[in-house]
């Protein structure tokens, strides 16, 4: 069988993977990240790849795919920049094939899940799907006529920083009112916690799940409060799903997909955030009376998605 092997760099473990064509991990290996010592990174990734080919030492790879956060250049070998890791101008393909005699392919992260959920997931029926990951802070892919869109220079759709508020909040990224400041998993918290400072009796339940301390509220905390009907944690979820939806009525209005994947630790909230996204995306997108609306899903493949897109997009 023709295999490929994916690769999930994060800033705490390297997931790596064994992909058959159809998308199914068949063998799965993790290391922690070295993170304080960048140059290290590529030999853990290396060590994860010849673990995972002396599993499968009858089978033949066509290559491996390599997920990683920050910008990769048009050529798919330079990571750019990743300010996690601590990369700029990182040869890392160079350095993986000094030790892999295999084909190799860096990409985006983001890039790597969209395609993954484009290809296997949520998004697996259509050609043409935005994906937006909500996490800490907002990441995506674009997929236009099946095919993943990169840009000239390797480094489109970094969608959380274009600006949905002119001269907002200020964003880590240098610029102020981004789209990740309002919609995120950071959104998402900073909403929670400024309501139980502000109206402690409102939020008494999201108070108690944190042993009565604000800082102590976080994404797991919200949710689940919002999933047992808790009034605050529910309106935090409309603010942010609020937000969410004029984000993805005005990419509708430039990129016209036939489907959004929302994926990330927020959306397991499910239809408690996805209801109020729908909703305001209806009420936003231009053109609204006459379009076709794109449909708004949740991703399928969760924390896999990264590493199965970069297996597959080894041949592509």
């Amino acid at each position: 069988m023709r295999l490929t092997i994916g690769v999930d760099i994060g800033g705490t473990k390297v997931a790596a993977g064994v992909v058959d064509p159809d998308g199914r991990i068949l063998t799965k290996v993790k290391h922690p990240t070295p993170a304080n010592d960048s140059s290290a990174i590529a030999d853990v990734v290396c060590d994860a790849i010849e673990e995972l080919m002396a599993t499968h030492p009858d089978d033949t790879f066509a290559g491996v795919g390599v997920g990683t956060a920050g910008f990769v250049d048009e050529g798919r070998s330079v990571v750019v920049f990743a300010p996690n890791l601590a990369w700029r101008n990182e040869p890392l393909k160079e350095r993986i094939q000094r030790r892999i005699d295999l084909p190799v392919v860096i990409e985006n992260d983001a890039n790597a899940a969209a395609w993954g959920e484009a290809r296997f997931g949520a998004g697996r029926d259509t050609g043409n799907v935005v994906c937006v990951t909500l996490g800490t802070g907002i990441g995506g892919g674009v997929v236009l006529d099946g095919r993943l869109y990169r840009g000239r220079y390797g480094i489109a759709a970094e969608i959380g920083h274009y600006r949905i508020v002119p001269n907002g909040r200020r964003c880590g990224c240098g610029n102020h009112g981004c789209w990740e400041q309002y919609a995120s998993g950071r959104a998402l918290v900073a909403e929670a916690q400024d309501l139980a400072r502000t109206e402690p009796r409102r939020a008494e339940r999201l108070l108690k799940l944190a042993d009565g301390d604000v800082a102590r509220i976080q994404g797991p905390e919200i949710t689940q409060a919002a999933l047992e009907g808790d009034g605050a944690a529910l309106e935090c979820f409309r603010i942010v799903g609020h937000w969410v939806g004029l984000g993805l009525a005005d990419m509708a209005a430039i990129l016209d997909p036939e489907c959004f994947v929302i994926g990330g630790g927020v959306s397991e909230a499910g239809e408690i955030l996805l209801e109020p996204v729908r909703a305001a995306f209806a009420r936003s997108v231009t053109g609204r009376v006459t379009r076709r609306l794109a449909e708004i899903r949740t991703a399928e493949l969760g924390a896999e998605a990264g590493l199965v897109g970069a297996a597959d997009l080894v041949e592509r």
